[in-house]
């Protein structure tokens, strides 16, 4: 047999069958997969597709101008220039690359090539963030988009800008990309009120991408009226779909883009003029006593001036404050974790969030309460030997122990009425009036349920509702609240100290003067207001505020009528109007009488004005620190509240200066320059015609 027949014979069919089997399943398989992805899930994958080369891009808005009463500019929108450069635009020869990069280089202080590109670097890198050179920077965009301009350089000048743009037919790729930052023109003068814009945080990015916003490019407001009005500041960002290539460059819009709506601009009730003659008067003010006495007596306070018909602030300084300009395009760390470090917290409006004991400015809500109910009359003569004792009881069974309560003037005011008891600030007539005293004021005086009555009366133990975040409700305490917060019953030394707003009582700086605008409209309280008007992009005014009435005290029943037993009756009583009379008689005597406590700020006024001074001990962590609370020594902030004119009032004006010891040395003062510069801005405005106030 030959070698050939041998091999033949040795074949097996079965082997070629296998293979014809390995085969048509293979071909099966294909003819499979390609008949599902084309018919199957042909739907699903050309949706895909279309997904792919379809992209929506945001068309970033302009967010809304805000202005003083007058129409000077707070807060704009202004041109940011930064230099990018587009990696699929760059010249292919990489020698000339590497000389558009020297030249750039050279021109906008970026290295060619710094750091060292890895999974680590690249996760942290921001563009206009980073310390990563040109060629890094270009690299890390072209990998994730080559035709997407990255950012080499942000927020440059203008005149560099103009260079940049002069060389964009030498240098392919190299442009200059504008993006609108806020800016404001009065910085720190307003910044307490206007606030500053910062990133949208993380918390909060899945509602803020709902509205259209996006994520790492708009801001949103961080602080001010740029938070609390973000919804009418904001605008809404336009929006095109558009097809794109592999290589995501687009080619074309698939859809009519939607254009951006700007943001309403904001017309503030603020007077700058007056804000910056506030800023003046209790920055000098502070400066001066500091220098005098060589020591630091004081480094922060503030000043609110509203108009009590209308409830418009006209000025409101938080001092010291912050440089929101700082904050325009990024939040630096540095400086935010120092202002958050300083014990004077400026990042906090003190105007409207920080709470103090408000003291003597607080007597309105006892000398209202004492005439209204009959604990005293006008005329009723109480002695003060510059203090008293009581027995301080925790209960009615309890035997107490004594405790000596002093007025300012330790060696007594002698006999004192009503008129003289508000214009002398008479601790020990409070005092009597307002916890009673044996038999010259029996039945407990006033006493902390009607007292409270009256203080929430005047506005105090709510938010105002002011236009501004972060605003605190203060505290009016009693029994209750002293039970459950401190553990403990009322003691009767409570209500003495409440009385003369001290011990739990704790108020803001806004709720203090919303008191004074209340007594000054003879009983009305208005809401007060920072929002003028708000009109649209193009000028059209879509909202104009007006004064909103949140009760009359001679009209609307809001104080409750308590029976023997300190409990409600279920009635409700107004406050009689020659209450009010007699309480604006007082205040009067305070800047008027030789001997009212802020006689020697006022004696000569030009406008007459009324008002009352507040001496408040307090006791908090910043003086602990500094071993200054000394039992029957401690330090103490200064208060002052005036209006005028006296008979028909413009203006209120409130000065509080923490630790500034004396209201009538201390704020006095600054309420007065505050109310000439008030008068002065007037007849200024009133003689050029403009009506600026």
């Amino acid at each position: 047999m030959s070698h050939s027949e041998h091999k033949q014979n040795n074949f097996e069919f079965w082997r070629l069958i296998v293979i014809y089997v390995i085969g048509a399943l293979v071909f099966g398989y294909f003819l499979y997969r390609l008949f599902n992805l084309q018919i199957i899930q042909g739907a699903a994958y050309l949706s895909r597709a279309d997904q792919n080369r379809e992209e929506t891009i945001s068309v970033q808005t302009q967010r809304g101008i805000i202005t003083d009463r007058n129409g000077f500019v707070l807060a704009r929108n202004v041109a940011s220039y930064n230099v990018v450069i587009t990696p699929a635009n760059l010249p292919s020869d990489e020698g000339a690359t590497e000389e558009i990069y020297r030249q750039l280089s050279a021109l906008i202080d970026v290295p060619v090539s710094n750091g060292v590109i890895n999974d680590e670097t690249v996760k942290l890198f921001k563009p206009c963030e980073t310390d990563f050179g040109i060629t890094e920077i270009v690299f890390i965009g072209d990998t994730n988009a080559p035709f997407d301009p990255v950012e080499i350089k942000c927020n440059i000048d203008q005149q560099t800008a103009m260079i940049i743009q002069e060389k964009s037919s030498d240098w392919p790729g190299v442009g200059i990309d504008t993006e609108p930052v806020r800016d404001y023109p009065t910085g720190s003068l307003t910044s307490e009120v206007i606030g500053f814009l910062g990133p949208i945080p993380a918390s909060e990015e899945q509602q803020y991408v709902s509205e259209g916003f996006v994520a790492n490019r708009d801001k949103i407001g961080y602080a001010g009226v740029e938070q609390s009005l973000q919804d009418i500041l904001a605008g809404k960002n336009g929006v095109r779909q558009v097809e794109v290539d592999v290589a995501g460059q687009i080619q074309r819009d698939l859809q009519q883009p939607i254009a951006p709506v700007p943001g309403n601009n904001v017309e503030l009730t603020i007077d700058t003029r007056l804000q910056s003659a506030a800023l003046t008067a209790i920055s000098g003010e502070i400066d001066f006593y500091n220098k005098y006495l060589n020591k630091i007596l004081s480094t922060n306070g503030v000043v609110i001036a509203i108009n009590p018909k209308t409830g418009e602030i006209l000025a409101m300084v938080s001092y010291p404050t912050y440089e929101n300009n700082r904050m325009a395009r990024l939040i630096p760390s540095y400086y935010y974790q120092q202002l958050l470090a300083d014990p004077d917290r400026p990042l906090l409006n003190h105007a409207v969030s920080a709470e103090y004991p408000p003291g003597s400015v607080f007597k309105l809500g006892a000398a209202i309460g004492a005439l209204n109910e009959g604990v005293v009359t006008p005329e009723k003569i109480i002695h003060d030997p510059g203090h008293i004792t009581i027995a301080n009881k925790y209960s009615p069974n309890d035997p107490g122990k004594e405790q000596t309560f002093y007025c300012w003037l330790r060696t007594g005011h002698g006999d004192v009425d009503f008129l003289h008891g508000v214009a002398w600030s008479c601790d020990v007539y409070f005092y009597k009036i307002g916890g009673g005293f044996e038999d010259e004021v029996p039945n407990g005086g006033l006493g902390i349920y009607r007292l409270g009555e009256y203080a929430k009366a005047l506005g105090y133990n709510r938010a105002t509702g002011i236009e501004l975040p972060g605003e605190n409700s203060g505290l009016i305490p009693d029994p209750k609240w002293k039970r459950l917060n401190a553990g403990e019953n009322w003691a009767t030394g409570d209500t003495y100290n409440a009385t003369i707003g001290q011990g739990y009582v704790l108020a803001t700086p806004l709720q203090v003067l919303m008191s004074y605008v209340t007594v000054a409209n003879n009983g009305v309280l208005v809401k007060p207001t920072l929002v003028k008007q708000v009109s649209d992009s193009n000028g059209n005014i879509i909202q104009s505020v007006k004064p909103q009435v949140v009760w009359d005290i001679t009209k609307d029943p809001l104080i409750h009528v308590f029976d023997s037993n300190n409990i409600p009756t279920g009635q409700l009583k107004t406050v009689q109007p020659w209450v009010l009379q007699e309480l604006k008689q007082g205040l009067r005597m305070v800047t008027h009488d030789p001997t009212g406590t802020a006689y020697a700020s006022f004696s000569s006024e030009t406008v007459p004005s009324a008002g009352k001074t507040g001496t408040a001990e307090y006791c908090d962590d910043i003086a602990e620190s500094k071993n200054l609370c000394t039992p029957g020594n401690w330090p103490a902030h200064a208060w002052y509240v005036g209006y005028a004119p006296y008979d028909n009032p413009e203006i209120v004006v409130l000065a509080f200066v923490y630790n500034g010891t004396e209201g009538a040395t201390v704020a006095a003062p600054i309420v007065r320059k505050v109310l000439d510069a008030y008068f002065e801005l007037k007849a200024i405005d009133a003689s050029s015609g403009t009506g600026g106030q």
